[in-house]
């Protein structure tokens, strides 16, 4: 077996991560925008899911450890909320919610908006990507592992259950027919 912590084995996981991020990214501002339609909250769960998938895999990951301990700077994030804005005119009926923030430690429920929770994630995805597209992979992946851990994995994770609760009760709530007794 070999080193997972190889600069090729980094590398291909950043790729992979970057891809991940890069769709979120995409899909969400398309959502923001409208372009959705009707579609709205499927294609947020599936950005969600997918987005996820990238987080367990950075979780499943050893740890990220920078060489000199120290993230070079990327400059300033862009500004989010027009995205921000836009997802909370499309999820207005279903932007509230309350969810457990850690089930193990915390178990009174917290608020939460959808639309600050897939932009916190994106927020957070960003960060990472700025790394990623000027040539550092480690500094990326150390910053998506990190802010996985410690901010948007939380978020993300919430959002998926609220979306995901939107659409399986909007697929199994079954309109009853009024039975009518024959003679």
């Amino acid at each position: 077996m070999s080193d997972p912590n190889t600069p090729q084995d980094w590398n291909a996981l950043a790729e992979r991560v970057a891809r991940h991020v890069e769709n979120y990214l995409n899909g969400l501002e398309a959502v923001a925008r409208g372009e959705s339609g009707r579609q709205t909250v499927p294609l947020l769960l599936l950005q969600v899911s997918q987005v996820i998938v990238a987080g367990a895999q950075l979780g499943a990951s050893p740890d990220v450890i920078l060489p000199d301990n120290w993230e070079p700077e990327v400059g300033d994030d862009p500004d989010l909320d027009a995205v921000r804005q836009g997802l909370s005119e499309r999820l207005v009926a279903l932007d509230d919610y309350v969810e457990v923030f850690d089930p193990y430690k915390d178990t009174e429920p917290t608020a939460y908006r959808l639309s600050d929770d897939l932009v916190d994630v994106a927020s957070d995805l960003v960060h990472g990507l700025r790394h990623y597209q000027q040539d550092r992979p480690l500094e990326a992946l150390w910053w998506w592992q990190y802010s996985y851990f410690n901010h948007w994995g939380n978020h993300a994770g919430a959002a998926q259950r609220a979306l995901y609760s939107v659409i399986a009760g909007s697929r199994l709530d079954v309109v009853t027919e009024p039975v009518v007794a024959t003679g």
